[in-house]
């Protein structure tokens, strides 16, 4: 389930923490050539120097902003000469009740979450399209199958996620580029605290204390569909801890 990643030039999106962590270290030592975007820099510049990449190999990246992303992917092109995998993986997860209006925060979940996959998307098509080859792993969530009280705004940009996903799949069909789409259920991240809504907060926290796995469960999740065969494309990933039932 390794094959087919060493060498390849991936760049991975909120990798400071969490799922693009775990993913940077699985890959880094599977081979792969890193690129690693982030907001937290001080954390990128920790685990580039724990992976020992090389200089430029971090590159600090609001996903909200559209020309930071490009940045990211440019540069990860100019210093390999192609991009082979995107990681559009950061996100944020303040959920809450629509009754409190929590606007702001539902303002920056579509711009991260939803807005920043598409800015990875645009910031990758280009070069991948010119290639005639790529890998688009884009990060939804079960909440984007699934949507309960408090997760309403949250669950629609992942549910977004998913559509964009498909429709990508089918327009990129003729540049030989594949798709994934992953939907984790409870893994241990920081999401959990991002839940500024104190009564959506406890039974989130309690949640993940009961059934939450370690993040490397999506890091193996990302390279099981990078390593198939050229012509095997992998379109969606859907995974839970065995112990979530919804």
């Amino acid at each position: 389930m390794t094959q087919n990643i060493e060498g390849k030039v991936v760049v991975i999106t909120g990798a400071s923490s969490g799922l693009g962590e775990a993913t940077a270290r699985h890959l880094a030592a599977l081979g792969a050539k890193l690129v690693l975007g982030a907001r937290r820099l001080d954390r990128l510049t920790v685990l580039a120097r724990e992976l020992d990449l090389p200089a430029g190999a971090v590159v600090q990246t609001d996903v909200s902003d559209a020309e930071q992303v490009k940045r990211l992917v440019d540069g990860a092109v100019a210093a390999h000469g192609r991009i082979d995998v995107i990681v559009n993986n950061a996100g944020i997860m303040p959920q809450s009740l629509l009754e409190h209006g929590r606007i702001a925060e539902w303002d920056r979940m579509i711009d991260v979450n939803l807005k920043g996959v598409l800015y990875g998307i645009a910031a990758a098509l280009p070069h991948m399209t010119r290639q005639k080859s790529g890998h688009i792993i884009n990060v939804s969530s079960v909440a984007g199958h699934k949507v309960r009280p408090g997760s309403s705004v949250y669950a629609a940009t992942k549910a977004a996620v998913l559509m964009l996903s498909e429709g990508l799949r089918q327009e990129v069909k003729p540049y030989g580029i594949r798709t994934t789409v992953i939907s984790p259920g409870a893994v241990e991240t920081e999401l959990p605290a991002s839940v500024t809504d104190t009564e959506v907060a406890a039974r989130i926290r309690q949640f993940y204390d009961q059934v939450a796995i370690p993040a490397d469960s999506f890091a193996h999740m990302v390279a099981f569909a990078m390593s198939m065969p050229d012509n095997v494309d992998i379109n969606e990933i859907l995974y839970r801890p065995t112990a979530q039932e919804l």
